[in-house]
């Protein structure tokens, strides 16, 4: 997948980055001169919702008669005859039907039939199959399946919420009760204690809503009993990365659970159980909660640890959500590029995600971390509530104070080294034992490998390592780094930046001893020249005989408040919003709202051995505008709550327009 935790690729790709392979990667029954391909087909025929007016569509979901809404509803003129009896049709047989008739007995696979938000198929075929399909009058638009990508213990504080809304309805205890968060996202891990239903205070029963038609999918990697009373519906979309070829079922999981750790995250920020301790690395960072902590979750996951995502299974995703009775839609995902087109707007997924605003559902989505440019924006239509990044006033700092008074900032989850003393530091480069070289090892400098160092230079002092962009890359960790300092004795762990690492954000890591990141190039300028220039060498044969530079580790286990916040991340997608892939201006307001998406606990899941540094670990921090997503969800949640009579619309004013409404 290419991902690493903490590190924002490029403009800043949230802490998480997916390689992605192009739309005509395929199976093995391609043939290498084969340019078959994924096409998201939409007919001109209305879906189902369409078949009912806003007001009809209201009662149905307050009313919960969902037989209304069975996708076998056809216009009258497709009803057959079978044993003396009208029979209508599905939408799927219409499907199954129409491409039968334009392909005439060539080879093809239909993924998906999508029938509630809109009428149309995903299919597998040939350019010249798909231009036969786009000259049939039935069709309205035939798009090439796009990849696309993933876009607290505190900010509920930070926002107001715990002597603001939560209290208005009851407390936390009762805050989002009732209300079904739908998240389509790499899914969840069932066992985290922020989804565990025994969190919930038992003096308050806790019914799923009757208008819910989710269920739980049972697979090996998610057993009977995964969803509860909190967590009440989960499934999975792969058919377009799986008939692509790209899908591996022991490495992606064909099933709800979440291999990657986002989904997870994400959703505790929107609806994770409120007093979870969060302990990382043994250290306590306080007590996590939701934003809306009582609220109801499920699940679709159409996004993976090894390839991202497509379009065609998010589709799939949303029109399920909606077809089991969602209340809110959270989409901390966007495309990897501006669709073709005059108007991006008409993509499946806005048009699908259009069809769910009309029956109610409220739909968020992350902006996109690829600002600070203008027209950045990575969700683009008026329907869809867009949310920004912004920082919060906590801040988790470290410091590297020097032996000449210089003290440079820096980052890491790590205890101190003793108070008041110095402790000599020797770079990875001066520690090298006898059978060891950098002809033999180029990467030396990371810390990597135990052998390569001779112990008795190493024990006792701060060793000095190398942060390249193979860490970056997950070639290199951390946690492989601090391992071998242990072994060899060393009192803690200096990184310091390469200078080739550019435009990446590191954010705090979890440490097991002292230690500490530089994130500053130009600080790390700074430390090597104070540390080169106390080498002690010998006045005649200029060798080297000692080390004299010292330093001390403050650590950063504790967090320090300011005043200064919010403040838009420079990574938050900018407006104004495009209105096509050439950057003409759209005359919309993007991103609606910014909220916290900066340095951001949530829950993880066990699975996510990629991300190394928190393996095994419950909890992480992470940044980006996915983040910043599910605190709008979780408020919206809470209006929702509060106010269940108001449509997308009045909950989009709500957020937007009154600022003391959480206090």
């Amino acid at each position: 997948m290419g991902r690493v935790m903490f590190v924002n690729f490029g403009f800043l790709l949230l802490v998480i980055s997916f390689v992605f392979l192009s739309n005509n990667t395929l199976g093995q029954q391609q043939d290498d001169d084969d340019d078959s391909a994924v096409y998201i087909v939409t007919l001109k025929q209305p879906s189902i919702v369409h078949h009912f007016e806003e007001q009809e569509l209201k009662q149905i979901r307050h009313k919960h008669k969902k037989s209304k809404l069975k996708p076998t509803l056809q216009p009258r003129n497709n009803s057959r005859k079978h044993h003396g009896k009208s029979v209508r049709p599905s939408i799927s047989q219409n499907h199954d039907s129409f491409l039968k008739k334009t392909l005439k007995g060539e080879k093809y696979i239909k993924l998906y039939s999508y029938h509630y938000l809109i009428n149309g198929f995903a299919v597998f075929v040939s350019s010249q199959q798909a231009e036969k399909l786009s000259m049939r009058r039935e069709v309205s638009n035939i798009v090439l399946d796009f990849s696309v990508r993933t876009a607290t213990t505190y900010t509920p504080q930070f926002m107001g919420l715990p002597e603001g809304a939560w209290i208005k309805e009851g407390g936390f205890e009762v805050a989002g009760e009732g209300i079904i968060i739908g998240l389509i996202d790499t899914g969840i891990d069932p066992n985290h204690p922020s989804f565990s239903e025994n969190d919930i205070n038992s003096h308050h029963s806790y019914p799923t809503p009757k208008h819910f038609s989710g269920v739980c999918e049972v697979t090996p990697d998610f057993p009977s009993g995964s969803c509860n009373k909190k967590l009440i519906g989960a499934r999975h979309f792969a058919q377009s990365a799986i008939t692509r070829g790209v899908f591996n079922s022991s490495e992606d999981y064909a099933s709800p659970f979440d291999r990657d750790g986002h989904g997870t995250h994400t959703a505790s920020i929107a609806a994770g159980n409120h007093g979870v301790p969060v302990i990382v690395s043994n250290h306590n960072f306080g007590n996590a909660s939701g934003i809306a902590p009582r609220a109801f979750i499920s699940v679709y996951k159409a996004l993976y640890k090894s390839f991202g995502g497509f379009a065609a299974d998010v589709v799939a995703a949303i029109d399920q959500a909606a077809q089991d009775g969602v209340d809110i839609l959270s989409l901390s995902i966007t495309p990897n590029r501006k669709p073709p087109g005059v108007a991006t707007f008409f993509n499946p997924i806005d048009m699908a995600i259009l069809s769910a605003a009309k029956t109610g559902i409220f739909v968020v989505q992350a902006a996109g971390n690829t600002g600070p440019s203008p027209k950045s924006m990575s969700s683009f239509s008026p329907w869809i509530f867009t949310v920004g990044a912004s920082s919060h006033d906590r801040v988790y700092s470290n410091s590297l104070t020097l032996g000449n008074n210089v003290t440079i900032p820096g980052l890491g989850f790590a205890t101190p080294t003793d108070d008041g003393k110095m402790f000599k530091m020797i770079s990875a480069f001066h520690a090298l034992n006898n059978s060891t070289s950098l002809d033999k090892d180029i990467y030396v400098g990371e810390c990597q490998d135990y052998e390569n160092f001779d112990q008795d230079l190493v024990f006792g002092n701060l060793l000095l390592c190398s942060y390249t962009v193979r860490f970056v890359l997950g070639l290199s960790t951390i946690k492989q780094a601090l391992d071998v300092a242990k072994n060899l004795s060393a009192i803690g762990v200096v990184f310091y930046m390469d200078p080739y690492v550019l435009g990446f954000q590191i954010n705090p890591t979890p440490m097991d001893m002292p230690g500490i990141i530089i994130p500053s190039a130009e600080d790390s300028k700074i430390l090597l020249k104070y540390y080169n220039n106390s080498i002690q060498r010998d006045g005649t044969t200029k060798e080297i005989v000692g080390f004299g530079a010292v330093a001390a580790i403050e650590g950063g286990l504790n967090a320090n408040f300011s005043n200064r916040a919010p403040k838009v991340m420079y990574y938050s997608a900018r407006g104004p919003d495009p209105e096509d892939n050439s950057f003409n201006d759209a005359d919309i307001l993007k991103p609606n709202l910014i909220a916290p998406g900066d340095s951001i606990w949530g829950a993880w899941s066990s699975a996510s051995t990629d991300s190394t540094e928190f393996e095994g670990e419950k909890f992480a921090m992470m940044s980006g505008t996915s983040m910043a997503v599910p605190h709008v969800t979780g408020v919206a949640a809470l209006i929702k709550q509060t106010y269940p009579q108001f449509s997308p619309s009045a909950i989009a004013s709500a957020l937007s327009n009154n600022r003391d409404s959480l206090r």
